[in-house]
């Protein structure tokens, strides 16, 4: 199995812990984007709607999102949102 492969399933199974987590955030009004996962393990997503500018998505980042992904996908080595 080459690298791109296991990437691919890396991506694909980040995708599907962020479909779990997204109805919560989604209730108070935003959502997030999958935009990458890196070759370390470092997922990208993008914060969408009123998590933009919000004062708490620093907290959902890593207390919610990074903690949830580490929790369910080992090679997952941390989370950052991006523009």
């Amino acid at each position: 199995m080459g690298t791109e492969q296991t990437d691919s399933t890396l991506h694909v199974r980040v995708a599907g812990v962020l479909e779990l987590i997204r109805p919560s955030i989604q209730a108070d009004g935003g959502d997030i984007e999958l935009v990458s996962v890196d070759d370390s393990g470092v997922v990208s997503i993008r914060f969408l709607g009123a998590c933009i500018g919000c004062p708490s998505s620093d907290m959902t980042l890593q207390h919610g999102i990074e903690k949830t992904l580490k929790e369910r996908i080992e090679a997952v080595s941390g989370v950052k949102a991006v523009d």
